[in-house]
Formats: C-alpha cells, sequence, structure tokens
C-alpha cells in the first residue's frame, strides 16, 4: 500500500495481499457510503464472478441486505469490545434463521444477504472484516474461498481483523499522502493547480512531443484590474476576483480534455493543453477572454499561447514554451487586446491574434517580469 500512487491503486493492493494471505479465491474491500446507506465496492481481486469488475463503476449493496457492519460494530463494538471478523458459509440456514458463523465475533442475527451472495457466485466460505478508520467504520475487507475449499476457522478469522487493521493504517497514510499532495501542488486560494504541478506536468508532456510529436500548448493569462480592485475595495474582494476567474479559468479547461489549469501566483494564471490542436486551445482561450471580459469585477484578462502545433521554432525545454507565451501574454496585455495573441501566427491587420518573431535564447523578448521561470 505504502508503494501505491493513487488510493484505488493502495485499496487494490490490500485486498490482494489479503486473498493471497487467507489463500481467498476472491477478495474485496468496500466502503460504507453513511450518507446513502449503502456498501460501495472499490475493488475486486481474484476470480470473479459475473457483475464483478475489477474497479467497478458503481457496485454496491445496501445496508440493510448486509446490517452487519453497522449492527455488529455498534451493538459490540461501541459498547467495549473490538470490531472482530467473522465467518460466513454457503450452508447457511433459510431466510429468517441464524446462518452458520464462524466462532470469533459472531453479528447479530440477520446475514442471510451473505449466505445468499455466497450460492448465488459459486463460493463456499467467507471471512468479513470491519475496516475501523479514525475511530470509525469505514468499510470491510471481504475473502472468499469456492466451494470445495475448506471453510475459515476461527484462527483464520482473527488473522482477518490483523489485517483489516493494517489496511486501515495503510489507508490513514494514504490519506495524509494524498494531502501532502494536494498541499504541494494545489493553490489554497482558487483550488487550481500551482507552479510545482505545471512545471511537472509541462516536463512530461514535452517529453511526450518529443518523443511522438504530441502537441502541447501553454495560455499564460493576466487577469487585468486586480491591483484596483484590490486599492478600491480591498483585498478580500480582490480574492474574490481571483477566485471567480479561477472557476471561469477551471470551465473552459474543462473544454479540452486532460488540461491542467493553474494559478502561477498574483494575478497570473495559465492552462496547459496536452493533445488538442492548437486551434482549438486558442478556440477555448478566445472563451476565456469574452467571459473574463463580462466579469462584474476586473478589466478582463491578456492571454497570450504558445504551442508545439504553431511555427515557433524548436522547444527544447519548458522555460522556452513559457518565454514565447509569456511574450504573447505581454504582447496581448499591452495593446489590450480582447483575444489571445498567439505565438507563430499572423492574424492580420484587423485581428489581434498576431504573430512573434522567433528570438533566440540569448536575446529574450521583452517581458514585463519572469518570476522564476525555468
Amino acid at each position: 500500500m505504502a508503494a501505491a500512487h493513487t488510493p484505488q491503486e493502495a485499496v487494490g493492493a490490500a485486498a490482494e495481499a489479503a486473498r493471497r494471505a487467507l489463500d481467498g479465491s476472491f477478495a474485496a474491500i468496500s466502503l460504507w457510503e453513511r450518507e446513502r446507506g449503502r456498501l460501495r465496492v472499490l475493488v475486486n481481486v481474484g476470480e470473479l464472478t459475473a457483475g464483478e469488475e475489477p474497479q467497478p463503476r458503481d457496485e454496491s449493496y445496501p445496508v440493510h441486505d448486509f446490517p452487519e457492519i453497522a449492527e455488529f460494530l455498534h451493538e459490540r463494538w461501541a459498547a467495549g469490545g473490538e470490531p472482530h471478523a467473522w465467518v460466513e458459509t454457503a450452508e447457511g440456514g433459510p431466510p429468517g434463521s441464524a446462518p452458520h458463523r464462524g466462532r470469533q465475533g459472531a453479528p447479530p442475527a440477520g446475514g442471510w444477504g451473505r449466505v445468499a451472495a455466497l450460492r448465488r457466485r459459486g463460493r463456499g466460505s467467507c471471512v468479513v472484516a470491519p475496516i475501523v478508520l479514525h475511530g470509525r467504520a469505514w468499510g470491510e475487507l471481504y475473502v472468499a474461498r469456492a466451494i470445495g475449499s475448506p471453510v475459515f476457522d476461527r484462527d483464520e478469522a482473527d488473522f482477518a481483523t490483523v489485517l483489516a487493521s493494517v489496511t486501515a493504517a495503510g489507508l490513514a497514510q494514504t490519506e495524509r499522502l494524498e494531502e501532502a499532495r494536494r498541499l504541494a501542488f494545489t493553490d489554497p486560494l482558487t483550488g487550481l493547480g500551482n507552479r510545482r504541478a505545471v512545471d511537472i506536468r509541462l516536463d512530461e508532456a514535452l517529453e511526450a512531443y518529443h518523443a511522438d510529436g504530441t502537441v502541447v500548448s501553454l495560455v499564460v493569462c493576466d487577469l487585468n484590474g486586480l491591483k484596483r480592485v484590490n486599492d478600491t475595495l480591498g483585498h478580500a474582494v480582490g480574492d474574490r476576483l481571483l477566485e471567480r476567474f479561477g472557476s471561469l479559468l477551471s470551465l473552459c479547461g474543462a473544454m479540452l480534455p486532460g488540461a491542467l489549469v493553474a494559478r502561477l501566483g498574483g494575478d497570473e494564471f495559465c492552462l496547459l493543453g496536452v493533445g488538442p490542436p492548437a486551434d482549438e486551445v486558442v478556440r477555448v482561450a478566445d472563451e476565456l477572454c469574452r467571459r473574463a471580459a463580462e466579469l462584474e469585477l476586473g478589466e478582463g484578462v491578456a492571454c497570450g499561447i504558445a504551442s508545439t502545433g504553431d511555427p515557433i521554432g524548436p522547444v527544447s525545454s519548458a522555460r522556452r514554451l513559457f518565454r514565447l507565451a509569456d511574450a504573447a501574454q505581454y504582447r496581448a496585455k499591452a495593446a489590450r487586446s480582447p483575444k489571445p495573441v498567439v505565438a507563430g501566427r499572423d492574424g492580420g491587420p484587423e485581428d489581434p491574434v498576431i504573430r512573434l518573431a522567433d528570438t533566440s535564447p540569448a536575446h529574450p523578448p521583452e517581458r514585463r517580469r519572469f518570476r522564476g521561470r525555468r
């Protein structure tokens, strides 16, 4: 779980490790969604049957069909005990009777749903271990064996309890890592990505560009009028303007599959597109400029674009693409252009989408500021 890169990978690793450790043919981890009254399956591993997928989109079961997750914990654990695992078998009695259970931590009667599920899927027995996270029932670890395999015994139920505890510790660590990643790569005011997130994604995108020609486009935006808003209406209102434009940028960025939108700092934002043609990125940036001009506060936005899909010369580094996009943005701001300025294009005398000279690294274009870009 510690080696996993995403929460889903961590849950999958836990389920597979538990299946192997308990010599099961199948394992699943489910989340108890209290607000919806259901157990939602996050991952299935091992021998799957009809209707089971490794990463199900919406496999869930009403808690009233499997009441042990709630009743057992509230009646036994909350009373001072510990959340032990229990065993069910396909030989349980008919509805209304108490099905056979292992000797370890048997839950209240009413587990017929598990018995029926075992029979329906051709499994002989299962062990169910509650997963407790931050002092609350989070979900369950479920491991099953095929018909004909030995039924889980008390020692194995105890072992499943330990595995559920280890899984909970792994989930807590994953949550902490996700929070650390969020803080490291997210702008706290707008919730967009930050400069670090852009740098990493842009480096990856340029590797793809050099490998197979994937189009990489960078839109750099400067929010006009922020200083005036801060000076006349206060920084709280200025922050609201930044948040509002961030939401607008996110909305427009969603028009480009896989795009990353970020706040670089202060009044500077950017949109990174990987894959879509340059013309599509320009269209989205033009829509962004149009919508930004309609914001109640501020004075619109100045946008500059640099794309490997346009004739901008060799792009050997992220710094070069940033320099070209930043120079285009400077032109847009100086001209008070209502449209984006695109490096490498000539839109004609009536169109402010203009061409930029392909300057060498030794003679960078005049720029308003650089802010530590590579």
